[in-house]
């Protein structure tokens, strides 16, 4: 019964999450998208048409027609650092003068690139630079103006909010006059902050995966488990207060004229996801092709040595807190496979066959996880995702630590810094889980494309490992 009570909730959040806007079948999240790309079309049209206008008229006033070329270079390289800079973002979409400093500091960026580099070719005499200053000039206002503009087309679209926010009653009398959010009684549909309970979180980070901000409304002696709730499901969390209260907070804020304490915020911005992303699938792809023939002959030694599927399918946390199932070679007889990893794989294991050795020794078995990287699962680089039942010491993962499940605020990987740092292997002690623990939390607050890259290439000095059995 509590089973049907969650998947029909889900699936009416999933219906119904828009609430208050005026275009109904889009989310506020799909809105945002949209009015990014309009924001990037509107930039690249005053890139593009404010130097044309500008030129037009030193024409019109005797003065030659200047070289188009610089003005395209400007656009093309202003159109990757904003990418990369944060411009397309919910504060530079809601706040004017935040948009305008962003929209400026990349535009001065590209152009400053493009002068240097004109300078160092010596092609700065191709380049007028009355027409070259005053089409820089008029881009730059076009794209003030443009600044001004959205932050009150787009609250007008989106009902007086960009955000989707969900209001989670714990304990506490509903309440009806929280604007356009979403409110939902945790005791009607069976959540609470259990962090003993690894389907638990799961739910909770299904339910909040479709929204922007979720605030939880509850008695004073659950804030700090529920905070842990939020801090680990990749999502912005704040705990509406009466009082202050110790959960880690990192900022203060307010909804609906209560003070609330913001303890959680999405680790990776918008274009830092699509430069994670634009990794994965850069790399993940021509691999897959490329070792199309090694999978192949590994799939038809592993049918051919031991009876069962070729793939060992596992639930295993992902992102959020929420369960998803990993893809490996079989590696272990059928009927001694550990479907909750309650069992960690030791040096002289009887349930690996002989080809599993290799594979498991090599890090092969772990090829098929580039199918999860394709279907979104998971990252090329990551918190590796452990199995439900997988212990340390004798005890379970979160028994051990409770902030463990923070660690699960990005896309698990197929490797990590912890990896690289060669904590692989049993957790036979607590330290086991710990040393990696504080890897994970370190590469999360400090992700940069770049160290992905870095992770990547020096994991390949570690595919064989003398822990790896």
């Amino acid at each position: 019964m509590e089973a049907s009570v969650h998947q029909s909730f889900v699936a009416a959040v999933k219906a119904n999450n828009a609430g208050g806007l005026k275009q109904s079948s889009f989310s506020r999240k799909t809105l945002r998208v949209m009015l990014y790309a309009k924001m990037f079309g509107f930039d690249m049209a005053a890139l593009l048409i404010g130097p044309m206008l500008a030129t037009n008229v030193l024409v019109a006033l005797g003065y030659p027609r200047g070289d188009f070329y610089a003005t395209l270079v400007v656009a093309l390289i202003y159109g990757a650092i904003a990418m990369m800079r944060g411009v397309y973002s919910r504060d530079a979409l809601s706040r004017a003068v935040e948009g305008i400093r962003r929209a400026l500091f990349a535009f001065a960026s590209a152009t400053f690139m493009v002068l240097v580099v004109a300078f160092f070719l010596k092609s700065g005499a191709e380049i007028s630079r009355l027409n070259f200053a005053a089409g820089t000039a008029t881009a730059a206002l076009l794209m003030i103006a443009g600044r001004i503009y959205f932050p009150r087309y787009a609250h007008r679209l989106a009902g007086g909010t960009l955000l989707d926010e969900l209001v989670v009653m714990h304990g506490k009398p509903m309440r009806s006059h929280f604007g356009t959010a979403t409110i939902v009684d945790a005791d009607q549909i069976g959540l609470r902050p259990d962090l003993s309970d690894p389907k638990m979180l799961s739910y909770f980070g299904t339910i909040v995966q479709a929204f922007d901000r979720v605030l939880i409304d509850s008695r004073s002696e659950d804030h700090r488990a529920w905070a842990l709730l939020l801090k680990g499901a990749n999502v912005d969390g704040e705990i509406l207060l009466d009082e202050a209260n110790e959960v880690g907070a990192i900022a203060m804020h307010t909804f609906e004229g209560k003070d609330t304490l913001v303890v959680a915020r999405q680790p990776l911005s918008l274009a830092n996801r699509m430069q994670k992303r634009l990794l994965d699938l850069s790399v993940a792809v021509p691999l897959i092709i490329l070792l199309l023939p090694v999978l192949a002959l590994v799939a038809l030694v592993i049918k051919l040595e031991s009876p069962g599927p070729v793939f060992f399918r596992q639930n295993r946390v992902g992102r959020g807190n929420r369960l998803f199932q990993v893809l490996k070679f079989r590696s272990m007889r059928t009927d001694l496979c550990d479907a909750d990893g309650n069992r960690s794989a030791s040096r002289d294991d009887d349930r690996i066959t002989r080809f599993g050795r290799i594979i498991r020794a090599t890090s092969v078995d772990e090829l098929p996880q580039l199918l999860n990287v394709l279907m979104g699962d998971m990252s090329l680089v990551g918190p590796r995702p452990h199995a439900l039942g997988s212990l340390a010491g004798n005890r379970l993962f979160w028994q051990v630590d409770e902030t463990y499940w923070l660690r699960h605020q990005l896309k698990p990987g197929i490797t990590g810094l912890a990896q690289v740092r060669g904590y692989r292997g049993a957790t036979v002690e607590a330290t086991d889980l710990t040393d990696r623990l504080q890897s994970d939390m370190e590469y999360i607050q400090g992700w940069d494309i770049w160290r992905d890259v870095a992770i990547l290439v020096n994991t390949l000095r570690v595919v064989a490992h003398k822990n790896a059995f």
